[in-house]
């Protein structure tokens, strides 16, 4: 069974009827054209077509062949017809095969006595026995009979069950499920496919050559032409031969699938085809291409195994093959950027609409090509720039499109290491500078020649962590730090603590002189950012010593008691004395319209969309704006009293205000605190002062990321922060519905209970907030009446909402905070570097080199920089105006041209790609980056080598060794015909002489 099994493998294929092959041949080929074995269709049950036992056609029909030639001596015997198999390409099976036979000149051993059936010519209901050519192995030419009855059928049946018992486990596999009914090869595909396959390249050039039926473009089970075949196994002669051939099907699969394998040189061949003339053929994916109506791509996703959004350039770039990336671009290939995701165009509504999943994975597969490390580094002339802004886009969108949320954020990622990728290759500081500054021929020149640092500000509002806390970020930042204050750098922190304290004691004088001469050696020491920084915090810490002297008249306690009016004289109105401004608050004014006039300068320079995005500059404005409504409330005041004094001055004669009758306007103001109203403007004052002192001294964990110990501390309290933010809403949600639950169960109770807990929503929220902290008692839900079922309702409700609040939400907040500090202190250096990286830049920017309050006095650089600007101003005023006015004449120019020659003016279609000219004077920036990439290339080229698995190296090898055989036995055949022929010349000479004697 095993051998019959075997033979009919091993037999050649049949067109059926309803093959969509060439119309079967009438006449017999040249031979005899009888034969005394008919054929028998031995292969009419296999599962590729769908039915295992399909019955026979009503009219007879005729087997397709193609004459061959036959060999003298050659016994008449058939070979049974082999319809496709189901047997993958690369299968144990056929490679035993391959192994059997040693040749593809000699594919298919004879078959064997048991597999021809002999049948007796049969009549049935009239019809005739029908002969019809039969293909051969061996070139022989034999005729063949069918027998289309019923009886034939049976017969047939009978003989070849138990070969199909033996392999329909085999053959009903994928190719079962991928067909429905199975396309018969003929003989003739069927061993074209396998030389292509194995790399036959004799065989595949002699069919090419010489066959005048074959059809080359000829599909597998699996939909697979021989190029594609030929493509994933790596032979370059096969598919060089196959390309020369014209009308072949399916280039842009075979395209593909070579980019996939990263076979460059096939990649390179397949492109020299004259199907990629035009440059649509690289730019368009195949569902674009589908409507010109030709074959370059199995558009019924039959042979290919790749989406039909995917371009070359784009599968190129998810395999990240750097060679072939750059190929494509040389050839003008680009990736699309696809549009806004909330763009509403003719286009991407029709997309849309139609199919929304296959929309959002085209845009999925365009950015996974544009973030691509080979596409980003060989494409932009900024890669840098461009992989940054990628980053934050993707970023973006993961929050938009959250169900792909995961593969952006990968993307991103992905961007972000690219960066700092190409920042750890930097070899000096000239690279290192190019990289955080930009090409900084696009930069505005500055006036201190201070680098701009831009990609390094582009990366902190990105959070690109990793590249702004890279070592040679970090030292570049450094050595601005210390700018034109060299030696402090390396200098033990006893010295810098001197120095800090000198610039305390010194700060007036130092201002002072800054004033007068800014451009001296003092004022460019000044103006370094470490001095910068050193001077605000010296500032701050005297506004918040201030405060506190603000608040130590009343340490030990107030001399005048709530109840208690003390004037300076009997005349005075006492809230004339209460509301005066002391020389300290004065003095804390001064210093809240410096720092005022600070952050105006910020929202000046940096957009009040950048300043809102910065919370410190959120605390800033609030705590500023408080003291601001506080001092205002208490000025107000101040103006009410000293009306309350001046009415007293021009109408009371007494001496005493106390034995006085004043007005009740007027007699408030001699009250004392106990007797004033809840909304005087004293008492919100005096409230609104005392927040902002809160928040002022909670600035100071602003300067704290400049201390190594302190900063990673300071990070996770600002993330605790926000944890405590998410939390709040479950909180407020479980609170606000315990207390006015307690509240309708206790509000009828009023004067009722033991205590006023939860009579009043009042009481309600004060009783349930300090229950958390265990500041309540159980008695909050005791009546003195004998109402049970109240009672229990709110022991019930009671004990619920502590078990909840107390158990549950205060230690999943516990577990919050405990999560967000440990992965701070995972990755502590880098949070903490790249902390102190934002502190550090906000004092390299030009300008508020003084603080406050010694930037309130202009000083005669302020003069000289506001002369600059206006002069620049009007300079751009003007410009604007040639700009516009030059624009109108070419307008009119433009419309008084001809149609003709308008049209012509404009851009070229895309139809045809013309590459753009190589710079010819490249800038230090581009020469750079030009080095960097290429490091950058050669790493990733060798880092993948490395990574590869040897059993690809493995397989590449035997493919060779085998294309090397079918060379081989090519060579042998050859000089074996050529010894032949010697041998048949030399015995003809050797006859010719022998007669002569």
């Amino acid at each position: 069974m095993s051998d019959d099994g075997e033979d009919s493998d091993s037999g050649e294929t049949a067109h059926l009827p309803d093959s969509p092959a060439r119309p079967p041949s009438l006449g017999p080929p040249g031979g005899s054209p009888s034969s005394p074995r008919p054929l028998v269709l031995c292969s009419s049950a296999s599962p590729l077509l769908g039915d295992l036992d399909p019955p026979f056609p009503d009219a007879p029909e005729r087997l397709h062949a193609s004459p061959e030639r036959k060999k003298p001596g050659d016994s008449p015997h058939f070979s049974p017809p082999k319809f496709q198999r189901s047997v993958d390409a690369g299968s144990p099976v056929r490679r035993r095969q391959v192994a059997r036979d040693g040749s593809y000149d000699e594919p298919f051993p004879p078959p064997r006595g048991g597999d021809a059936v002999d049948a007796e010519p049969l009549q049935h209901r009239g019809q005739r026995l029908h002969r019809a050519p039969e293909l051969s192995n061996y070139g022989n030419d034999y005729s063949v009979q069918l027998v289309d009855t019923e009886q034939t059928v049976d017969m047939h049946r009978r003989h070849t069950t138990l070969r199909e018992k033996g392999r329909r486990q085999a053959v009903r596999g994928p190719a079962y499920m991928f067909n429905e009914r199975g396309s018969a090869l003929t003989a003739e595909e069927e061993r074209f496919m396998d030389a292509a396959e194995y790399g036959n390249i004799p065989v595949v050039r002699k069919m090419l050559e010489e066959s005048k039926t074959l059809n080359f473009n000829c599909v597998d089970y699996m939909g697979q032409n021989a190029l594609q075949l030929a493509v994933g196994n790596e032979h370059l002669e096969v598919t060089e031969l196959l390309l020369k051939k014209e009308g072949l099907a399916r280039i842009g699969d075979g395209l593909l699938l070579a980019i996939s394998k990263g076979y460059v040189r096939i990649v390179e061949a397949i492109l020299a085809n004259p199907a990629f003339g035009e440059g649509l053929r690289l730019t368009l994916s195949p569902l674009e291409q589908e409507m010109r109506d030709d074959d370059f791509y199995a558009y019924d996703e039959d042979g290919t195994r790749f989406s039909h959004d995917v371009t070359p350039i784009i599968l190129a770039a998810h395999c990240q093959e750097y060679e072939i990336v750059h190929i494509l671009l040389t050839r003008g290939a680009r990736i699309e950027r696809p549009h806004d995701y909330f763009c509403k165009c003719a286009e991407c509504m029709e997309k849309q609409r139609k199919d929304s999943f296959s929309h959002s994975r085209s845009r999925m597969n365009a950015y996974k090509g544009l973030a691509s490390a080979a596409y980003l580094s060989l494409s932009s002339e900024d890669p840098v720039l461009t992989a940054l802004e990628l980053s934050n886009e993707l970023a973006r969108l993961a929050n938009i499109e959250t169900e792909f949320k995961n593969d952006y954020r990968k993307l991103s990622m992905q961007c972000k290491d690219f960066v700092v990728g190409v920042l750890d290759l930097c070899r000096n500081t000239e690279e290192v500078e190019a990289i955080l500054n930009g090409d900084v021929d696009q930069c505005l020149p500055s006036p201190y020649n201070r680098p701009c640092l831009s990609r390094i500000k582009l990366a902190i509002k990105y959070e690109v962590k990793k590249f702004v806390a890279h070592p040679n970020c970090q030292q570049q930042l450094l050595t601005i730090w210390y700018e034109n204050l060299s030696g402090l750098r390396q200098q033990s922190i006893g010295v810098k603590c001197w120095t800090v304290l000198g610039v305390t004691v010194g700060l007036p004088f130092l201002a002072i002189a800054y004033w007068i001469m800014p451009c001296s050696k003092l004022g460019q020491i000044l103006r370094s950012p470490f001095m910068k920084f050193v001077a605000h915090a010296v500032s701050f810490t005297i506004f918040l010593g201030l405060l506190v002297i603000n608040a130590s008249d009343r340490f030990e306690g107030v001399k005048n008691l709530p109840n208690e009016t003390i004037t300076d004289h009997p005349r005075q109105v006492f809230r004339l004395k209460t509301t005066q401004f002391s020389w300290t608050e004065m003095l804390i004014m001064k210093w809240v319209l410096g720092m005022i006039w600070s952050e105006c300068k910020e929202i000046w320079s940096d957009g009040p969309r950048e300043y809102v995005m910065h919370l410190w500059n959120v605390l800033d404005f609030g705590m500023l704006s408080i003291f601001v409504a506080s001092f205002t409330a208490r000025f107000m005041a101040f103006l009410k009293a000293s009306k309350a004094q001046q009415y007293v001055d021009m109408h009371v004669p007494d001496e005493d205000l106390r034995d006085a009758s004043l007005p009740d306007d007027v007699a408030y103001f001699t009250y004392a605190r106990i007797k004033w109203r809840p909304s005087d403007p004293q008492i919100i004052s005096e409230g609104l002062y005392a927040i902002a002192v809160v928040l002022s001294f909670s600035r100071i964990a602003y300067i704290l990321p400049a201390n190594e110990s302190f900063g990673p501390l300071q990070i996770s309290l600002g993330r605790t922060v926000k944890d405590i933010f998410k939390f709040m809403v479950i909180f407020i949600m479980v609170f606000v519905a315990f207390m006015i639950g307690m509240f309708n169960l206790y509000s009828y109770y009023l004067g009722a209970k033991y205590n006023p807990a939860f009579t009043t929503v009042e009481e309600s929220f004060k009783t349930l907030f300090w229950s958390i902290f265990g500041l309540s008692e159980v008695i909050s839900v005791v009546l003195k009446y004998d109402h049970k079922f109240i009672e229990n309702i709110g022991y019930v409700l009671y004990g619920v909402y502590n078990v909840t609040m107390v158990v549950v939400l205060l230690n999943m907040l516990i577990a919050m905070i405990n999560s967000s500090y440990q992965e701070i202190e995972e990755d502590a250096d880098v949070e903490w570097k790249f902390a102190r990286a934002k502190l550090w830049l906000s004092y390299y920017d030009e300008g508020r080199t003084l603080p406050a309050p010694f930037n309130l006095v202009p000083s005669p650089k302020s003069f000289y920089y506001l002369v600059l600007r206006i002069k620049s101003c009007l300079i751009w005023l003007c410009k604007a105006n040639s700009r516009h006015h030059n624009s109108e004449l070419e307008m009119g120019m433009l419309h008084s041209r001809p149609k003709g020659e308008r049209v012509r003016s404009q851009s070229q279609p895309g139809g045809e790609f013309i590459p753009r000219k190589p710079i010819k004077h490249p800038t230090r920036y581009q020469k750079i980056m030009k080095r960097l990439i290429k490091r950058y290339v050669l790493k990733a080229q060798v880092d993948r080598e490395n990574d590869e698995v040897n059993e690809g190296e493995l397989k590449e090898i035997k493919q060779d060794i085998s294309s090397l055989r079918y060379e081989l036995l090519e060579e042998k055949s050859q000089a074996t015909g050529e010894l032949a022929h010697l041998i048949q010349q030399l015995g003809d000479k050797f006859g010719k002489n022998t007669k002569r004697h």
